[in-house]
């Protein structure tokens, strides 16, 4: 996982709103039948619920993609999104000890 990239995806306010909401499902309306038993959140009730327009929301969950934050699964014509614990833990552990335990070298914190 690039930090850097991590970092960047999370400096948005809504971005990092989308994670959270992404960890209970009951955040957003129940799926479609037809969806049930897809394992994730179709990006138009994302959109829906961000409030941004459906270019932003591509942009935005194109770059928690890209940092490995979330992972999406498309079903015809619907693309549903769902958070990348194992990436976020990572992500998580890398940061506390860059930043708070001091445990990496300077070179590292550039990965």
């Amino acid at each position: 996982m690039d930090m850097n990239e991590a970092l960047m995806a999370l400096d948005n306010p809504i971005r990092r709103r989308i994670l959270v909401w992404l960890k209970d499902r009951s955040n957003f309306p129940p799926p479609l039948p037809e969806h049930a038993d897809v394992d994730g959140v179709c990006v138009g009730y994302i959109q829906e619920k961000a409030g941004v327009s459906q270019s932003t929301i591509s942009t935005y969950m194109s770059l928690l993609k890209r940092a490995g934050l979330v992972a999406s699964e498309r079903h015809g014509r619907f693309t549903f999104y769902r958070r990348n614990e194992p990436a976020i833990r990572t992500f998580l552990d890398r940061l506390g000890g860059e930043i708070g335990q001091g445990g990496h070298s300077s070179e590292d914190i550039d990965e």
